[in-house]
């Protein structure tokens, strides 16, 4: 079985553009985002964070919803970019 491609699309690239801008602009250290999600249920570490924000993982949409919680916004604004948050 061929290993299946990691490659991250430019909605993948916006989304953790704007995790990382949000997170920046509420003055939250990755492991205190990460401390937030996994509040919620969702267990995160700050080097899963990291890889999220600069688009070495992907972000799964259960990923996306916590994180959206935790940064409160919607799901949407993470998708849609920084200005619509």
């Amino acid at each position: 079985m061929a290993a299946r491609s990691l490659e991250i699309g430019p909605a993948g690239i916006r989304t953790a553009r704007t995790i990382e801008i949000l997170r920046t602009e509420r003055g939250l250290a990755q492991r205190e985002l990460a401390a937030r999600v996994t509040a919620l249920g969702r267990p995160m570490s700050n080097t899963m964070l990291s890889r999220i924000e600069r688009a070495h993982r992907r972000c799964d949409i259960d990923d996306l919803v916590a994180l959206a919680l935790a940064l409160r916004v919607s799901p949407l604004a993470l998708l849609q970019g920084s200005h619509a948050a």
